[in-house]
C-alpha cells in the first residue's frame, strides 16, 4: 500500500509540471509542497506523507541529495488519540453477535494488537500452555509476545470449535487468505453503531483502550512497551497523558486550599 501510494505521488507532482522528475529540483519541489497547502488545502499530514514520497523517490531511485532544511516537513497538531473506557469496550463486546467478529475484535483489545497484526495471526501463534501471543514480524519486522487472557481463550476455542480454520486464525472468503483490514474496520463500526458510543473510534483505538487500561490498573510502562512492540519507550509514553486523573488519586491544589475533604 505505501509503495502504490508513494508512486502516486510521484506521478501527480510529474503531471504538475508535465515533465520527468529527473528533470525537477528543489524549487519545483518546494513550490509543489506550497500548491498542495496553500491551493488544495491539504492537511500537515498528507503533505508531509508527500514529502516523504519525494523524498524517497528522490534519494533512492535518483540517488540526489535532498536538503531537509530547504524542503521542510510541515509541524503536525499533536493530537491525543481517542481512548475507550472498559464499560464502553464491554458494551462493543455485547452487541457484537457474530462469533468470529467477536472474538476478533476480543483478542486485538485482549492483547493490543494492531490490525495487521490480528489479520495475520495463525494458529500455531496462540500458546495456550504459556498464555501467550506470538505476533510475527510486526512493526519492525520484530517478533514479540503478547498476553493471551483467559477469556480470550475461551472464546477463541469456541470460535475454532465452530470455523475450523486451517492455517490462519481469522482467515478471509476463500479460507486460505488471511481477513483483510478493512474486513475488520467494518466489524468495529458495524458494532459501534449499536452502541450509544460518540466517540471516533478504530480498531487501533482498542489498541490504545489496551494500553491505557493496563497503566490505569498499575502495570509498569516497560512492560506495556514490550507487549505492544514499541522500540522506544517515548512512544508508550503518551498513554501517561490518556490515564483517568480520578484513578491517580491526585487533589487539584483549589481542594487542597479550601479544605475539600472527599466524598
Amino acid at each position: 500500500m505505501t509503495i502504490k501510494s508513494y508512486i502516486n505521488h510521484v506521478s501527480n507532482f510529474a503531471k504538475f509540471y508535465n515533465k520527468s522528475p529527473k528533470y525537477l529540483g528543489e524549487k519545483e519541489i518546494c513550490d509543489y509542497l506550497h500548491y498542495c497547502i496553500i491551493k488544495k488545502k491539504l492537511s500537515e499530514g498528507t503533505v508531509n506523507y508527500i514529502n516523504s514520497s519525494l523524498k524517497f523517490f528522490y534519494t533512492k531511485t535518483l540517488n540526489r541529495y535532498w536538503n531537509s532544511d530547504k524542503i521542510a516537513r510541515m509541524k503536525e497538531p499533536s493530537k491525543l488519540p481517542p481512548v475507550l473506557s472498559p464499560d464502553e469496550v464491554k458494551s462493543i463486546f455485547d452487541v457484537t453477535e457474530n462469533l468470529k467478529h467477536k472474538a476478533i475484535l476480543m483478542t486485538v483489545y485482549s492483547a493490543g494488537l494492531r490490525v495487521s497484526e490480528v489479520c495475520n495471526l495463525k494458529i500455531t501463534d496462540i500458546d495456550s500452555k504459556n498464555m501467550q501471543i506470538l505476533i510475527r514480524e510486526g512493526k519492525g519486522k520484530k517478533d514479540r509476545y503478547s498476553l493471551l487472557s483467559k477469556s480470550n481463550l475461551e472464546i477463541l476455542r469456541e470460535y475454532w470449535s465452530r470455523y475450523h480454520p486451517t492455517e490462519y486464525l481469522f482467515s478471509g472468503k476463500g479460507r486460505t487468505d488471511s481477513i483483510s483490514p478493512r474486513s475488520v474496520q467494518k466489524m468495529l463500526e458495524k458494532s459501534i453503531k449499536k452502541t450509544k458510543i460518540t466517540k471516533h473510534a478504530t480498531v487501533h483505538t482498542l489498541r490504545h483502550s489496551f494500553a491505557t487500561h493496563l497503566l490505569d490498573a498499575g502495570t509498569d510502562i516497560c512492560y506495556i512497551q514490550r507487549l505492544l512492540g514499541h522500540t522506544r519507550i517515548t512512544t508508550t509514553t503518551i498513554y501517561l497523558h490518556l490515564r483517568r486523573m480520578d484513578l491517580l488519586n491526585i487533589k487539584s491544589p483549589l481542594d487542597i486550599l479550601l479544605g475539600e475533604n472527599d466524598d
